[in-house]
């Protein structure tokens, strides 16, 4: 019983900081709120701009800003990705954008596994949770990689999700660093293609669609081959 209660007041705690350091300290509040507005706008021309504002520090800001949008779900983190690889090169975005994404899904993994479900429930929402862990449990342990390689299922939902199972540390990491590199090579390969325009962003969307349907396609060749295997083995038995 001691246990639990101060389990439970550790996490008010942690929400009482948290919360005290946005409502009381101006500079933290204003740069969130602006973030959060950059972002919500899904704008990459807008996300560029806000990042060289910083000149030298852009790399830094970069990397926080990604981190933010973790924690801050379901805020998209591939504009930022584009933004880097418009700023940085496609390259240098990768491993810019690569690198603090998994910052973000180790933050997120720990926010889950210290504060539980209902602070969790919070910062996403109870449906989408729900969807996630439907999906923990069909794919098992090879849920985090699955997810990762599929570009329409929210990263960040799926690493608080990661946090609130038995799942350790180190297979959730090295299955999102494995599973999410694909797909910030193209996202970054696609940003350093793009100018600006509608007709560009469009045509990068696009592409994007059509890998994922190529995945999904894949994927389910796969499972009907390997039911008929398993239908052909129990004829043959």
């Amino acid at each position: 019983m001691n246990k639990i209660l101060k389990g439970y007041k550790g996490k008010l705690l942690a929400l009482s900081i948290i919360g005290c350091l946005y409502y009381f300290v101006p500079i933290i509040k204003i740069n969130v709120n602006q973030a959060f507005f950059i972002l919500s706008n899904v704008d990459v021309e807008l996300v560029r701009d806000y990042i060289l504002g910083f000149g030298i520090w852009a790399p830094i800001v970069s990397f926080l800003l990604m981190v933010f949008q973790s924690v801050a779900a379901p805020l998209p983190a591939f504009i930022i990705t584009f933004a880097n690889a418009g700023l940085f090169g496609w390259v240098k975005g990768t491993i810019l954008s690569w690198s603090s994404a998994m910052a973000g899904a180790a933050l997120c993994f720990y926010i889950a596994r210290f504060l539980g479900r209902d602070a969790v429930e919070k910062l996403t929402s109870r449906t989408a949770l729900q969807k996630v862990d439907d999906f923990f449990a069909h794919y098992g342990k090879y849920a985090i990689l699955i997810a990762r390689l599929l570009p329409f299922i929210s990263f960040d939902i799926v690493s608080y999700a990661a946090g609130l199972t038995s799942m350790g540390f180190g297979p959730f990491f090295i299955a999102t660093g494995i599973g999410q590199l694909p797909a910030t090579i193209i996202y970054s390969y696609i940003g350093g293609m793009l100018v600006g325009t509608v007709k560009t962003f469009v045509t990068g969307l696009l592409l994007l669609f059509a890998l994922s349907t190529l995945i999904i396609l894949f994927k389910n060749i796969w499972k009907d081959k390997k039911r008929k295997e398993g239908e052909k083995f129990a004829e043959d038995f």
